[in-house]
């Protein structure tokens, strides 16, 4: 394996853990009319966090978001640069059959082509 290709690994394990920790620090947030909140129980958040419990979910998710997005564009830019190099399977199908097709298209005009030597045809259409 390369480099690129545990890097790309390694990234992506982040960013899951990370997309499932910024889901649950979002829903232990008490929003302002006390919705989800309340679904860990009234006072867990204030319990593991203390009084400022506000501040500190407020912090972490904003880390999260951050880390978040750093490993987004990584990857992006990661899965970008591996796929440049290659031809995809499909590209290189469709390419080919392109051809054929094109291929075919111009062998049947050139057949079709009325030869020089030919007699000239005559539509046998009765004079007026």
């Amino acid at each position: 394996m390369t480099f690129t290709g545990v890097l790309i690994g390694f990234l992506l394990t982040i960013h899951v853990i990370v997309s499932v920790l910024l889901v649950l620090i979002i829903l232990m947030q008490r929003p302002k009319s006390e919705g989800l909140g309340t679904a860990f129980g009234g006072g867990v958040t204030d319990s593991l966090f203390g009084s400022s419990a506000g501040n500190v979910l407020t912090k972490i998710t904003t880390w999260l978001g951050i880390i978040f997005f750093l490993t987004t564009i990584s990857l992006a830019l990661l899965y970008s640069r591996v796929s440049a190099g290659k031809k995809s399977d499909l590209g290189a199908r469709l390419g080919a059959a392109s051809a054929a097709a094109t291929n075919a298209d111009v062998h049947a005009a050139v057949t079709n082509l009325p030869s020089a030597t030919a007699a000239p045809v005559s539509t046998n259409a009765p004079a007026k």
